[in-house]
């Protein structure tokens, strides 16, 4: 897994880059506005409603799909994903019809604060932006298709036309009709189901026209997609909240919360996702082999890779918050007052990255299994306590505190998954993961020693983008050198698989 993981890591760092440079574009043609706000808003609410019925329904789609092929065969099994995508299809089409309907209410429901010309303009893209849950619904089961083949590469390179397209979009609007935005949102949308439908065929699917809501598969799936439906749906009731929140303590709030959660995406994208993608396919069919062992060996080196790359960007990211934002956004549009609240808001979600990572492994450890409850129960738990602190803490922080909520929410629920799942599977080799840990984490507090001293001397000497890039290269190669040394396992063998590339290179 873990060589396959880094072949993926480096496809998705390419692509997620480029992800970050339509983030950097739409901030500097637009920086934290109302334009921005009603853009960023017409994004969240698809992805919201979407969440509502396909992600759970296509998350309970692997193992469903895995199961099928394995005890009847590839035919039933391409007759039950033809089946799926139909009913989804036809779900999301009534949801649709109800969202242009009502797209003015749901505005106001998703930002409170929005009123006047940022209130029609939202109404606008939103109405624009939700065409492009259809084809969230194909990328969705057409990627977990690939991944059952063990084709991991496709659905990592689908964000290359995406990103490519938005970046143009937001040029294009710039120079003429605002409305460019989201239409070559919803283009670019498109885009990925195009790269995929050549190797879905490839890979042996053949598309049929079914609508059976009776068969037995399907009853199946949405009893397992039920309380993953619920659970995707207390997330996005987070997102719908930390919105309106922030739709009321200032103008770009909303923009200024989403530059950092989407940097915090990033990171996880380059790392977790990867992981997620190559590890849950793969237990999916440990479970149906009744290989448990094989899933606890899986679940441990997923959560010790993660480790080694997300606790250093986390100091990282709490030492060097406002620096890394100026030199990521601070540019054109995005002025002094963006930079603050942005740079705030990073620093609070970076104390949850870690917890929103493991989260993400172990309620894939949940699903392999079609437990989907125990992640939902837990979901549901989070979003108490996160509204709890949303209200709390934001009267202190302001947009800086929604985002210590959610961190806050993410590495409490994280504990609790971590003891549901050692109930569940039994031990799972948390000594082990426990002392690689520390391990990782002071290296990680001595690679942040190291950085920010070498950041402090260079800026007497340097301009500060220049020491920042300077000082995160020398922390770093000190990071790696010093775990390297420290024997832990799990890096040694990604140093061997990296060698082996480079012999064969």
């Amino acid at each position: 897994m873990k060589k396959i993981a880094l072949l993926i890591m480096i496809i998705t760092v390419f692509s997620k880059f480029l992800g970050f440079g339509r983030d950097i574009a739409l901030s500097y043609f637009y920086g934290a506005s109302n334009i921005s706000d009603a853009y960023l808003i017409s994004l969240t609410i698809p992805s919201v409603i979407f969440g509502f019925i396909g992600v759970g329904l296509t998350t309970a789609y692997i193992p469903m799909q895995s199961k099928i092929e394995r005890n009847i065969g590839i035919e039933e099994g391409n007759r039950y994903t033809s089946n799926l995508i139909n009913i989804i299809t036809l779900i999301t089409l009534v949801v649709f019809v109800l969202g242009i309907v009502f797209s003015e209410s749901i505005v106001k429901m998703f930002a409170a604060g929005f009123e006047g010309t940022t209130l029609r303009l939202a109404i606008s893209f939103t109405r624009i932006s939700l065409i492009g849950m259809f084809f969230n619904t194909l990328i969705s089961v057409y990627s977990g298709y690939l991944q059952i083949k063990q084709n991991y590469a496709i659905p990592a390179l689908i964000g290359f036309p995406l990103n490519i397209l938005v970046i143009t979009s937001i040029f294009l609007s710039s120079k003429g009709n605002i409305l460019i935005l989201s239409i070559g949102t919803v283009m670019a949308t498109a885009s990925q189901v195009v790269l995929l439908l050549p190797y879905i065929r490839k890979n042996g699917f053949k598309y049929r026209l079914i609508v059976d809501f009776t068969n037995t598969h399907i009853k199946n799936t949405l009893y397992i997609a039920i309380p993953l439906i619920i659970g995707t749906s207390v997330n996005q009731i987070n997102i719908l909240i930390d919105r309106t929140i922030a739709s009321t303590i200032a103008v770009g709030g909303i923009s200024a919360l989403n530059y950092a959660n989407r940097l915090n995406l990033f990171i996880q994208g380059l790392f977790v996702t990867s992981i997620i993608a190559v590890m849950y396919p793969m237990i999916s069919k440990m479970v149906a082999e009744e290989n448990i062992n094989g899933l606890k060996k899986t679940v441990t080196e997923a959560i010790s890779i993660i480790n080694i790359f997300i606790l250093p960007v986390t100091i990282g990211a709490l030492l060097f918050a406002g620096p890394v934002i100026n030199l990521l956004f601070g540019r054109g549009a995005f002025d002094s007052q963006a930079i603050i609240l942005t740079s705030s808001a990073l620093f609070f979600y970076s104390i949850g990255m870690i917890g929103f990572g493991l989260r993400e492994v172990l309620s894939r450890a949940f699903y392999s299994m079609q437990d989907t409850k125990t992640p939902m129960i837990n979901a549901a738990i989070g979003m108490i306590l996160n509204i709890i602190l949303n209200f709390i803490l934001s009267r202190y922080l302001g947009i800086g505190g929604l985002a210590l909520a959610t961190s806050i929410a993410a590495i409490f629920t994280t504990g609790l998954l971590f003891i549901s799942l050692r109930k569940k599977i039994g031990s799972f080799g948390m000594k082990q993961v426990s002392v690689s840990f520390l391990k990782i984490l002071f290296a990680s507090l001595i690679m942040g020693a190291i950085a920010k001293f070498s950041f402090n001397y260079l800026t007497s000497l340097l301009s500060q983008n220049l020491s920042l890039l300077i000082a995160i290269a020398i922390g770093a190669v000190s990071y790696f050198g010093i775990i390297y040394f420290m024997k832990i396992e799990d890096v040694e063998v990604i140093v061997s698989a990296i060698k082996r590339k480079l012999g064969k290179a």
